[in-house]
């Protein structure tokens, strides 16, 4: 059962937090802090299939749903990704409902879909143990596509009609780029994009998400519809709080 599909379906909003640490050992202390969800980054983290084994099998014993995000929309990473354990995945950089069409068919078995058939050796299927894992593996795979382009946006409602994707997912950094304004995403033009966007996705029926850029914004982002919210990222809690109780020192001795 992926409960981030059912929740997600049932338009409960589910927090989570964004891991680019690419180590078993911070993917566990997170997985324990009570997020619906944690997202392991293979786009802008130095992940491979080995690492983000070892940091599933680090977050298993915990209620938290394992999201992957490939460093690209490849049938065969898609195949890798699901074979070692992910059941939930967020594709980067989704552009048309064609791309989005050929998406879920990766996440399927023939006949279908296009994903290979390895299940006897695959962890997802218990290497073998689950008998029905060809016939139901696609029943508890949560397909999200991620809106960070124009023509992302322009494609919108064509993205969510295609039968098999879970929800969209708005991500403010590359699009404020795309949109002519990087590393700006507070810029009124990204944030007129940012909300038109939200509003298409929840009209087309699909529920939505996006990256939030701090806890004040994803408090407007959720009130604006959106249900699946990063809050923050592994790297921004241990990079932050380093500096905050170095400062919080200093400012208490600073007469010493």
């Amino acid at each position: 059962m992926n409960t981030l599909k059912i929740a997600l379906a049932e338009n409960r909003l589910q927090l989570g937090l964004w891991q680019a640490l690419a180590n078993p050992y911070s993917a566990e202390i997170c997985a324990g802090a009570g997020y619906d969800w944690l997202l392991f980054d293979g786009e802008h983290a130095p992940n491979t299939a080995q690492t983000l084994l070892a940091q599933l099998q680090a977050v298993a014993p915990y209620p938290v749903e394992a999201v992957a995000r490939p460093p690209v929309g490849d049938p065969v990473l898609i195949k890798q990704y699901l074979d070692i354990g992910f059941r939930s995945l967020l594709i980067p950089m989704v552009e048309s409902g064609e791309q989005a069409r050929l998406l879920v068919s990766a996440t399927r078995f023939p006949p279908h879909g296009i994903r290979g058939v390895a299940s006897s050796t695959s962890r997802a299927s218990g290497f073998g143990a689950d008998a029905t894992y060809l016939q139901t593996a696609h029943e508890h795979i949560c397909l999200i596509l991620q809106i960070e382009s124009q023509a992302g946006l322009d494609a919108i409602e064509d993205i969510a009609a295609v039968e098999g994707v879970d929800a969209l997912f708005v991500g403010p950094g590359d699009l404020a780029a795309a949109l002519g304004h990087p590393g700006h995403i507070a810029h009124p033009d990204v944030q007129s994009a940012i909300a038109d966007a939200l509003s298409r996705i929840h009209k087309a029926g699909k529920p939505s998400g996006i990256f939030a850029t701090s806890p004040e914004n994803a408090t407007e982002m959720a009130q604006a519809g959106a249900r699946f919210i990063s809050v923050g990222t592994d790297i921004g809690l241990l990079s932050n709080g380093a500096r905050q109780l170095r400062t919080r020192i200093i400012h208490k001795n600073d007469n010493i």
